[in-house]
C-alpha cells in the first residue's frame, strides 16, 4: 500500500534541495529567505569554521550586518549546543535584538547560524526543529564542498586568505599601537584624578586583551594544529577498512605547529583519494598513512604491501596532482613489484605560488572606500562629511590616506582607479 507523504516533510526537503543547490555565496540569502516565513528576521549571520578566507557571512539589514564580526559570532559558537536552538536577547550591532541562534555539529569544528528577528515571540518547537534539520544540512554540504575542494576553489580561498591575513595584521597593528599610546598617556605621573585614570587604564588592557583574543580566535579558524588534522584524518579513514581484512596503521606529525587550513584540506582529500586507489589492488594486507615535516613542506605518505604495480596514472582520475598543483605541491609515486607501492604528496607549508597583484582597491578600508565612492562620483569634502556624518577634517585625512594607498597623487587619479576596478 502506497503511503502519501506528508505535506509539511515534503516542503521541508524541496526548501532543503533548493537551499543546496545555490552557488556558495548565494546559500545563507536563499536560506534566509527560505526560514523567513517560519522565523522572520531582518538579518541572518553564519561562522563557518570550513572556510579559511571568509568564515563570516551575512545577508539582510545593512545596518546590522555591516557590524557583525567573528568576535561576535566566535562566543555563539563556543557555547552552542547542538541540536539546541537558543533565542533571547543579544547586544547586536549597538542594541538589544531577539535573537535565534542555531549550532551545528556537522563539521569538525563547528558552525553557528544567528537570525536577528523582527519579532520577540518564541518560536515553536516544530519550527525550531526545521531550522536546526536545514543548518545541520547546510553545513554538512559546507564541509564535503571543503574536503572535496575543486582546484580553482582552493585557489581563489588561499589568494583571499592571504589578504584577508594582511588586512587583519594591519588591524592589529594599528589597534595594538592605539591603545598603548593611550596606556602611556594614563600612566604618566603628570595627571590628576587618579580613580580616572586608573578606570581609563583598565578599559585599555581590557581592550588590549580582547584584541588579542580575538586574533586567536582568527587563527584558529586559519589555520590547524598539525595532530588535531591528522587525527581528524585517521577518523575518517578508519571506517573505510572496518569490514575489511587490510590493517591501517598511523604515525602522526608529532607536532602542534600550525597548518594553514588549505593545506590541512589538500592533504587530507589526497591522502583519501589514493588510500581508495590502494584498496582496490589485490593482496594488500596492510597501509601506513603518515605525515611528516621535512625542509618546509608537508609530506603525506600512504605505504602499502601490495603487488607494487601502482603508477601516476592511476591517480589522473581523482585529480591529485591537479588539487595539489593550486598549492605548488607535487605526487610521487615509487612502486616495487611484489613489495608495494609508497605514494608521496609533498605541499610547501608556504601556501601556493604567488598570485597575480591584486586590485589596488584591496588595501582600503570600508571607511576610505565609502570616501573614494563619493570622491570618484565629484564631490566635494564638505557633501561628503555631511553623507557619512563625519567632519570635514576627518574626510581631509581619509583622502590622504587613500591617495597614500594607492600611490597616487591626486584625487582625479584616486577617482579613475576607482572606476577602472568598478
Amino acid at each position: 500500500m502506497d503511503v502519501m507523504p506528508d505535506s509539511t516533510a515534503v516542503a521541508a526537503l524541496t526548501a532543503a534541495y533548493d537551499v543546496i543547490r545555490q552557488p556558495l555565496g548565494a546559500i545563507l540569502p536563499r536560506l534566509s529567505e527560505v526560514l523567513a516565513a517560519t522565523v522572520p528576521h531582518r538579518a541572518a549571520a553564519e561562522l563557518s569554521t570550513h572556510c579559511a578566507h571568509s568564515p563570516v557571512k551575512t545577508h539582510g539589514d545593512p545596518a546590522l550586518t555591516a557590524r557583525i564580526t567573528t568576535a561576535d559570532l566566535a562566543p555563539l559558537l563556543a557555547s552552542g549546543v547542538p541540536g539546541r536552538p537558543w533565542q533571547g536577547t543579544l547586544d547586536v550591532a549597538g542594541a538589544e535584538h531577539p535573537v535565534l541562534t542555531v549550532t551545528s555539529d556537522a563539521t569538525p569544528r563547528g558552525a553557528v547560524l544567528l537570525l536577528v528577528r523582527s519579532e520577540d515571540t518564541p518560536v515553536g518547537p516544530e519550527a525550531l526543529a526545521v531550522v536546526q534539520a536545514l543548518w545541520d544540512l547546510v553545513t554538512g554540504h559546507f564541509e564535503r564542498f571543503a574536503v572535496e575542494a575543486e582546484p580553482g576553489a582552493l585557489a581563489r580561498s588561499v589568494a583571499a586568505a592571504g589578504t584577508r591575513a594582511r588586512v587583519i595584521a594591519e588591524l592589529g597593528e594599528a589597534h595594538a599601537a592605539a591603545l598603548t599610546g593611550l596606556l602611556g598617556v594614563l600612566r604618566s605621573r603628570h595627571l590628576d584624578d587618579s580613580a580616572a585614570r586608573a578606570a581609563a587604564t583598565d578599559l585599555a588592557v581590557s581592550a588590549l586583551v580582547e584584541l588579542r583574543a580575538q586574533a586567536e580566535r582568527d587563527q584558529q579558524i586559519a589555520e590547524e594544529p598539525a595532530d588535531r588534522a591528522f587525527e581528524r584524518l585517521a577518523e575518517s579513514l578508519r571506517p573505510l577498512v572496518r569490514y575489511s581484512p587490510v590493517r591501517l596503521a598511523f604515525a602522526g606529525p608529532g607536532s602542534t605547529r600550525s597548518l594553514p587550513a588549505d593545506v590541512a584540506h589538500a592533504a587530507r582529500a589526497t591522502v583519501r583519494a589514493v588510500l581508495m586507489r590502494v584498496l582496490e589492488q589485490e593482496g594488500v594486507d596492510r597501509v601506513h598513512v603518515a605525515w611528516r615535516f621535512a625542509d618546509g613542506d608537508l609530506h603525506a605518505t600512504v605505504r602499502d604491501d601490495g603487488p607494487g604495480t601502482l603508477t601516476l596514472c592511476d591517480l589522473k582520475g581523482d585529480r591529485v596532482r591537479e588539487r595539489l598543483g593550486v598549492l605548488d605541491g607535487r605526487v610521487e609515486v615509487e612502486a616495487v613489484p611484489g613489495w608495494g607501492t609508497t605514494v608521496t604528496a609533498v605541499v610547501p607549508l608556504g601556501g601556493a605560488a604567488p598570485e597575480p597583484a591584486p586590485q589596488p582597491l584591496t588595501v582600503l578600508g570600508e571607511r576610505e572606500l565609502q570616501v573614494l565612492a563619493r570622491l570618484a562620483q565629484g564631490r566635494r569634502n564638505r557633501v561628503i562629511a555631511q553623507e557619512l556624518h563625519i567632519s570635514e577634517s576627518t574626510v581631509k585625512f581619509h583622502v590622504a590616506n587613500i591617495l597614500t594607498k594607492l600611490g597616487v597623487g591626486s584625487r582625479g587619479e584616486a577617482a579613475a582607479l576607482f572606476h577602472a576596478a568598478a
